[in-house]
């Protein structure tokens, strides 16, 4: 997924650690899968927790939505996304839901704006400790 969309070659012992993580801690957050008819993941996402002082309530965060190329444009990520809403609506302390997409990733951003979501006035800036790195940067 983060070949295909920001040209980058995650670290399998980073990613490896970090899904495992997730799983095992559910505060942080879980992930959504949609199977075909015979049991193969076609699409996913994560959903992460943002707690809003402002809302009193949790943010969930999608995030790393992929869908296999053979199945995009064929309502798979639109069951997901109201799969989501219908978790976020059943879940009191759930007070609404965010994504973020590449600047340039209109279809995606087409997508989101037909089920409903709207661009916020915010940009996101973002700050990494020094050596952390998830990424295989390309040999000169």
């Amino acid at each position: 997924m983060a070949l295909e969309t920001e040209h980058k070659v995650l670290m399998p012992e980073v990613i490896g650690a970090g899904v495992r993580r997730l799983i095992e801690n559910p505060a942080m957050g879980f992930y959504i899968v949609a199977q075909d008819e015979s049991g193969e993941v076609v699409a996913g996402l994560m959903i992460t927790n943002e707690w809003s002082d402002w809302r009193n309530g949790i943010f969930w965060w999608i995030q790393s939505v992929y869908v296999v190329k053979d199945w995009r444009r064929q309502g798979v990520y639109r069951r997901l996304y109201e799969y989501v809403r219908d978790l976020a609506k059943a879940d009191a302390a759930v007070c609404g839901f965010r994504l973020y997409v590449e600047k340039d990733n209109d279809i995606a951003q087409q997508t989101y704006a037909a089920l409903g979501m709207t661009p916020t006035d915010y940009l996101i800036y973002e700050e990494l400790k020094v050596g952390v790195e998830y990424f295989t940067r390309p040999h000169d």
